[in-house]
This record gives C-alpha cells, structure tokens and sequence, in this order.
C-alpha cells in the first residue's frame, strides 16, 4: 500500500469512530444495564446518561460561545490598550 491510501483509510476510520462515539456509548451502557437490570426504566435512564455524557446540550454550546467571544474581546481590548502605550500586542 502506498502511503496516501493508508493516510485516506486512516483518516476514515478515525472520522468514523469520532461520528459513532455517542452511538456506541449509548448502545454499551444501554446493553449492559438491560443484562444486569433487565429493567425497561434503568435501561432508558442508562442509554440517556450515556448519550448525555458525549453530547453538548444548546445551552452548554451557547455558554462557551458567549465565553470565548467575552474573552476575544478582552484580548482585543488589551492588546489595543498595550498599543496605545507603544507596546507590541
């Protein structure tokens, strides 16, 4: 095999593995509750926590939205303090 191949079935599969993390992570918690529990409720709550734990709600993605800009602007803020005062940034 020559090298682009490999870097394109590399990157595949990483890609891959990165889109069914939440999917995977469900199904084990969900398989796993339902041999021990066997439980429909315990089952529901488990796939939930696991989906939970992998996903970023809108709330939380909106919140590090609004940090990061708070803090880009900060930054640009500073930086244009420390040229006002013949500082390189």
């Amino acid at each position: 095999m020559t090298t682009l191949p490999r870097a394109a079935v590399l990157a595949t599969v990483l890609c891959g593995s990165l889109l069914l993390q939440g999917c995977l992570v469900g199904a084990v918690a969900g398989a796993g509750v339902a041999v021990v529990g066997g439980a429909a409720k315990v089952t529901g709550s488990a796939v939930g926590a696991g989906f939970d734990a992998v996903t970023t709600s809108d709330e939380e993605t909106r919140a590090r939205r609004e940090r990061e800009e708070r803090d880009h602007e900060r930054a640009q803020r500073r930086c244009e303090e420390r040229q006002r005062q013949g500082k390189s940034c």
